[in-house]
């Protein structure tokens, strides 16, 4: 389908700072591409130029994915409305979201977006624990809205807001670059688990009681974090001693994006007592959900409060989320991602032994990340190339995007159809850029 523009570009970034907050910020700010269309792992810009998506886990099965376009279309020309009317899409949906969780899982909240998931979370959870404090990790980002902001110290701290007294910042599980270093082990993830002890006892003595502990089953914006073994086992029986309920924020990493698995918390042998989805979800439309045991969702209901959201849940959101969990299940891409993400991650090994300036290459299935270091042996931050590697990437018509405490780690999370021709691609362009830069 040919698309054409509305205006020029200059037009278009014209009317953008006119009309549009300047704390909304573009990619590539300096010079944003202007995306009309996009098929696949692939997206164009008005002069038709294709750029290799590497950056967009929200168009999880593809961009404009057939499937998906078809249900949510032909539902939205039959109804749209929202979901006190009985309706068979959101009792279906649940009942295929909940078939891929463990089945203490079983309960259904529909909303909008990740943040009003995890703000739901937080809601929920305190009506059943009965206690308001939460534990989040380091650089942990969990949505815009104002009750995840205070538990979110990837935006706080930059905007120098300060910490809630009901906050407790845990150090984010990091072996190659946070307090504890070494191979991803057991041991490793012991003496992360202990600081989360620590931060529940120091709350008792000071007389606060831990509500709930969140956090990404794999941290996105703390650099692609991929938690060491036994880690979350460990810290949700702290958790949970303390009277507290364990929130898997699934939001970046779920719908079989970490290949081995529908979700990224089965990689750590846990059951979660809430999820939230999102993201992915919908392939683009907006649609996220929160899902949690019977029992909690009873405490939920008993405190009070009736729980009403006009859009969550309407027909076209979850024909959108159904048709995703379709063409997921029916296309193997949880396997596909498995199979490109080990591929990919190997050859990104050999890279780094090539590459001085790669100090660690780490992730799984179609979640990973490259940390650029200034020199191995002291890991200094390579802030500056990794933003320079950035804009060659887009140059040579990749989009890629940087993340972590330095902005030094580049983040793969393209949509699941990115194929191992793809990763070909990318690594020979990598190894160019960081070929030209070393010499």
């Amino acid at each position: 389908m040919d698309v054409k523009e509305h205006m020029p570009k200059h037009d278009t970034l014209n009317l953008r700072k006119r009309h549009v907050g300047e704390s909304c910020k573009l990619f590539f700010r300096s010079d944003p591409i202007k995306i009309v269309k996009a098929k696949g792992q692939y997206m164009y810009d008005e002069t038709g130029v294709k750029y290799l998506d590497c950056m967009n886990n929200v168009a999880h099965v593809g961009h404009c994915d057939e499937t998906v376009v078809n249900a949510a279309t032909q539902q939205m020309a039959i109804l749209n409305t929202n979901n006190r009317f009985l309706h068979d899409n959101l009792v279906l949906c649940a009942k295929r979201l909940t078939a891929t969780l463990p089945e203490p899982l079983s309960v259904c909240y529909f909303v909008n977006s990740g943040s009003e998931a995890n703000d739901l979370a937080l809601r929920i959870a305190r009506a059943y624990s009965m206690q308001y404090d939460v534990i989040c990790l380091e650089q942990a980002y969990h949505g815009h809205l104002s009750s995840l902001i205070d538990i979110s110290p990837y935006k706080y701290e930059v905007g120098k807001f300060p910490k809630k007294e009901w906050v407790h910042v845990a150090a984010i599980p990091d072996s190659y670059r946070g307090k504890y270093r070494g191979e991803n082990s057991e041991e490793i993830g012991e003496l992360y688990a202990r600081e989360v002890e620590e931060l529940v006892k120091d709350a008792e003595a000071k007389g606060r009681k831990i509500g709930a502990f969140i956090a990404e089953s794999a941290p996105s914006c703390g650099g692609q974090i991929i938690f060491p073994p036994g880690y979350l086992k460990k810290v949700y029986k702290c958790v949970r001693a303390a009277g507290g309920v364990c929130i898997a924020d699934e939001v970046q990493v779920g719908f079989g994006r970490v290949g081995k698995h529908w979700w990224a918390f089965e990689l750590q042998d846990v059951v979660p007592d809430i999820i939230t989805v999102g993201k992915s979800m919908g392939n683009g439309h907006p649609v996220s959900a929160v899902v949690t045991t019977k029992e909690i969702s009873m405490a939920f209901k008993d405190n009070g409060m009736e729980y009403f959201n006009t859009f969550g849940g309407n027909p076209v959101s979850c024909a959108a989320a159904l048709s995703v969990m379709e063409v997921v299940e029916r296309d193997g891409l949880s396997q596909h991602a498995a199979e490109v993400g080990d591929y990919t991650i190997a050859l990104l090994n050999e890279l780094k032994e090539k590459h001085p300036t790669i100090g660690d290459v780490r992730g799984i299935g179609l979640f990973i990340g490259v940390e650029l270091v200034e020199n191995r042996e002291t890991r200094e931050p390579a802030t500056a190339l990794a933003q320079h590697v950035i804009t060659m990437l887009k140059e040579n018509k990749i989009l890629m995007s940087s993340d972590g405490p330095d902005r030094n780690v580049l983040k793969l999370k393209p949509p699941m159809v990115f194929s191992k021709q793809d990763a070909d691609l990318v690594i020979k362009i990598l190894d160019e850029i960081l070929t030209d830069v070393e010499e």
